[in-house]
């Protein structure tokens, strides 16, 4: 491990910064994509139950593991309690943004690796290059382009594994963004038909 390290002279340790920024952006991704997997999970069982309570019905909430369905519980729970609609909504509303930022756990990582990378890959680069020129420098007359050469290729290596860091980054948090916003859509569909359930049929309307 020394030896390779020390034949990529000042390329070395940039690229195991760059290495385990990205075991760290994978084990990110993955673990939050099985989190975010289901988000929808189980939306025919809560259009029934929303239905439902728009004709009258309070049947308990349909089970279930997702946030939407833990806002739905949390919703028929206020309701057989007999909660005021404002305390309701703003109660929902709380947890609804709680819910949320947890969906949302991991991405603004991602975000940040992807920013890092590629500046990381350059500083590799403009390091490499300044050992490539200290070397022609040192070497004086009897300098050749293998010299040279030695060094921008540890050079560009950086770069290039940078690039290669951030791109899938970049990419996995996009999923993870818009597998958020799906979830998000769909607590925020729970809250408004709930609240307006509430609004319009419970004990405190008059």
């Amino acid at each position: 491990m020394t030896g390779i390290l020390s034949d990529l002279g000042t390329a070395g340790p940039v690229l195991i910064v760059l290495s385990v920024l990205s075991l760290l952006s994978v084990a990110v991704f993955i673990a939050r994509l099985i989190a975010l997997g289901r988000i929808t999970a189980g939306r025919e069982a809560r259009n029934r139950w929303l239905d439902g309570l728009e004709t009258g019905a309070r049947d308990p909430a349909p089970g279930g593991s997702t946030p939407a369905d833990r806002v739905a519980s949390r919703a028929a729970d206020l309701m057989a309690r007999d909660v005021a609609a404002p305390a309701m909504s703003a109660d929902l509303v709380q947890m609804g943004n709680a819910e949320v930022l947890s969906m949302g756990r991991g991405i603004r990582l991602l975000e940040l690796i992807g920013m890092v990378a590629p500046l990381l890959g350059l500083l590799g680069t403009v390091l490499g290059m300044i050992q490539s020129f200290r070397s022609l420098e040192l070497a004086q007359g009897a300098a050749n382009a293998s010299i040279l050469a030695g060094g921008i290729w540890q050079a560009l290596l950086t770069t290039a594994a940078g690039l290669i860091v951030a791109i899938p980054a970049v990419v996995g948090a996009a999923i993870l963004q818009a597998r958020a916003e799906t979830g998000t859509q769909e607590i925020e569909r729970v809250i408004g038909r709930t609240t307006l359930a509430r609004g319009t049929g419970g004990k405190d309307t008059a």
